[in-house]
């Protein structure tokens, strides 16, 4: 089913990688305005290719680009090669480290309805529009996006562990991770790596937005092209791939905080009272740990007072939004239709840009939020399940809006994959 290559990254000049962590960058919709300026504050630094600002972006990034080739910045590799990608990381209040394990290579944008790589949530066009633009002005991908593939069996693992073992990069990034880059250049194995993920479906993790990006280019391109092959350097995309099996990938939940609501408390917990049994709790920093584990349960901290929510199963068949099984049974999908838009009246087209709406991922900073009054409200949910999000990709629907966030996040500058016929074809056709 999916088809990967193997790739000639294009890196930073050797001499410059001995202070490779300061040349790295969190994905752009995850890093803050302070550490984004601290970025931009380095010349060098590869968020200039990544998220580029200024009145031209995508133009002054390719560019740049170019004088960095030219003046030998960036540099790309000799032999193409599957990159292999290790992110060692601990959980706060545990010592174990865990090892979320991938590698990165070019694999064919594929089109949502040809039911080879799965989505898991909707784009903003506008985003969605940025990313073209940078695509197509330095034909260049300048992070990869990730996927998430099924191998019970484990194939490829050993093969990476014994790639590791040599690695190219070693750092610690913004996240407290140690990310570890190496690389596999033999071909034999590298046909292995083709032929597992042959047989499998892709299960898109994070960068929606730079995947559509990717796939409208190549339905561009391929409207332009009258010989179209399906084997143009436009019909590929970067992407760090990682087996859904592994029992390290983590799956964070997002929390939603109100800045106001347009009822008083007794109002709101009257409402809330016809689908929810509420227990009041003491301590809104244990809100959390009150709902782990339990079904369409929610923490509630609402103008300094805590509570903890259960949906009344018997009011759960109501729900009519037009969804499959699998999603109304999430417990995002509850919150929204039920606190949103039958307490709340936000219905589902207005939820995803309702203005006063924060999604947080921080649970301190949630319970901060309402303490010091910025907020009136924060909703406490638990993380997602990895089979959760399995059962409604393969149901082909969508789940509520910032529904997961995979930990870690890849970071940019390791390295970059061209799109530029001159520098693909050498390194696909090795392979082939």
């Amino acid at each position: 089913m999916a088809e990967i290559l193997p790739f000639k990254a294009w890196r930073y000049n050797q001499s410059l990688t001995d202070s490779i962590d300061a040349l790295t960058a969190p994905l752009f919709d995850v890093v803050s305005d302070k550490q984004r300026e601290a970025l931009y504050r380095n010349s060098l630094n590869s968020i200039h290719l990544s998220v580029p600002r200024g009145d031209t972006p995508a133009q002054d990034a390719a560019r740049l680009l170019e004088k960095w080739k030219a003046e030998g910045i960036l540099k790309q590799d000799a032999l193409p090669g599957i990159y292999v990608y290790y992110q060692y990381y601990k959980l706060a209040g545990s010592t174990k480290e865990y090892c979320r394990k991938g590698f990165v290579c070019n694999i064919k944008a594929y089109d949502w309805k040809e039911g080879i790589l799965l989505r898991h949530e909707n784009t903003i066009p506008s985003s969605v529009n940025d990313r073209i633009q940078l695509l197509e002005e330095t034909l260049l991908n300048s992070s990869p996006t990730h996927g998430l593939y099924t191998d019970a069996a484990f194939v490829l693992e050993p093969y990476m562990d014994e790639s590791i073992k040599t690695p190219i990069y070693e750092t610690e990034d913004y996240q407290g991770v140690r990310d570890v880059l190496s690389v596999i250049h033999d071909l034999k194995v590298i046909k292995l790596f083709l032929t597992t993920l042959e047989e499998k479906q892709i299960l898109l993790a994070d960068g929606h937005h730079r995947y559509e990006g990717s796939l409208e280019y190549r339905n561009k391109m391929m409207a332009l092209n009258p010989n179209h092959t399906g084997f143009e350097a436009y019909n590929y995309h970067l992407m760090y791939l990682s087996n859904s099996e592994n029992d390290d990938l983590r799956i964070f939940p997002t929390h939603r905080v109100l800045d106001s609501i347009n009822l008083t408390d007794e109002e709101f917990l009257d409402k809330l009272s016809h689908y929810f049994s509420i227990t009041p709790k003491e301590d809104p920093f244990k809100l959390n740990e009150v709902i782990v584990g339990k079904k369409w349960a929610f923490g509630l901290y609402l103008s300094g007072n805590s509570y903890k929510l259960r949906l009344k199963p018997e009011v759960h068949e109501h729900i009519d939004w037009n969804f499959p099984k699998e999603v109304k049974d999430l417990d995002l999908t509850v919150m929204h239709y039920f606190i949103f838009e039958k307490v709340l009246g936000i219905y589902r087209q207005s939820q995803r840009n309702y203005s006063g709406l924060h999604f947080v991922r921080n649970f301190t900073e949630c319970i901060s939020s309402v303490s010091t009054g910025k907020a009136r409200m924060a909703i406490i949910t638990n993380e997602i399940s990895m089979d959760e999000v399995k059962r409604v990709c393969y149901s082909g629907a969508i789940m509520p809006q910032k529904s997961t966030y995979f930990y870690p996040k890849v970071i940019c500058g390791f390295l970059f994959s061209s799109i530029k016929e001159d520098e693909f074809i050498s390194a696909s056709a090795a392979c082939l």
